[in-house]
Parts: structure tokens; sequence; C-alpha cells
């Protein structure tokens, strides 16, 4: 299954953002990365309800059909729980993210798309270098001209030096 991604770029400055908010709870940083999803799929920004803890800690969150997601707060991530890392949670907001855009087949398809949006993250990570690069806006991601750069080239056929083939005839 082939799916749309915001651009590298894009999905980096979410990637920072998410972590941002992990660490600093600053919630300018979390509705900034949501918006920026949500806006590159052309969907309003899902409202979004902090929890302790859902379905007795079982749960990181919960997506519902009225676009109404339910998630744990990173302060109440950090305790209690086995594992408690940032890179889960910020994996856990990209699955709930996945269920909020594809509705259908929605538990693989989460999974899918969260391991999608951080795919190549890891090695720009490591080399350090990617969180100072300026964000770049892309204007027209679903439309003529985004359809137009993704199509193939339409290829002529080859026509002889002679013409049209004619047929042999059957005919005596």
């Amino acid at each position: 299954m082939r799916m749309l991604l915001p651009p590298m770029r894009e999905r980096r400055e979410i990637d920072r953002l998410l972590a941002g908010f992990f660490h600093e709870h600053r919630i300018s940083d979390f509705k900034s990365a949501l918006a920026r999803i949500a806006r590159y799929y052309r969907l309003p920004t899902p409202r979004i309800t902090w929890f302790e803890y859902l379905d007795w800690g079982k749960t990181a969150g919960r997506t519902y059909e009225n676009g109404e997601i339910h998630l744990v707060h990173p302060e109440n991530w950090k305790r209690g729980r086995k594992y408690n890392s940032e890179r889960q949670w910020v994996n856990m907001i990209y699955h709930e993210m996945g269920h909020y855009i594809l509705w259908t087949d929605a538990e693989r398809k989460a999974d899918v798309f969260a391991m999608s949006m951080v795919r190549g993250l890891a090695a720009e990570r490591a080399r350090g270098r990617w969180m100072f690069e300026p964000v770049e806006e892309t204007s027209d991601r679903f439309g003529s001209t985004a359809l137009r750069a993704r199509r193939r080239p339409i290829r002529k056929r080859r026509r002889s030096a002679a013409g049209p083939r004619s047929r042999p005839s059957t005919r005596g």
C-alpha cells in the first residue's frame, strides 16, 4: 500500500515539535505539530483531551469517530509505565493521527503510518544537522500540480517509415 506522507523536512519539524512538547510541555509545540499534519491532509485539527491514564493504564490513546482523540499526557506517560520513553510517546501520537486520517482498516493503516512517519529520521538525527533546517512550505500537495508531477510521461508509439501496418488478407 502506498501512502501519501508529508515531505521529509515537514516530518522532521513535526517530530522535533512533538519531542519538544514531551520534554518541555509547551502546548503550542503540540498544537503546531498536529496542525501541520492536519493541514497536509486537508483535515480539521482534531480535538484533544488529556488524561492521566486510559483503560486502567493499558491504553495510551484512543481515537473516536467524531474526530476526538483522548491521549495520555507526557507527564503521566513518564510515571508508572514500564516503557515510558519519548520515542514511544511520539509514535503513539503518530499512531492515533493515523487512526484520525485513515478510518478504514484503521489498526493496520495506523501502524504503517506511524512507521512511515519516522522512517529516515534516525539517520538525520544521528548526524544532528536536521534540527536547525527551516521548514519549506509547499502549497499544492493534492491538486493538479502535484498530480502532474507524479504522473508518468506519456510515450508515443513508434511508427514505421512505411506507414500503418496492413494485415495480410486471408480471403482467397
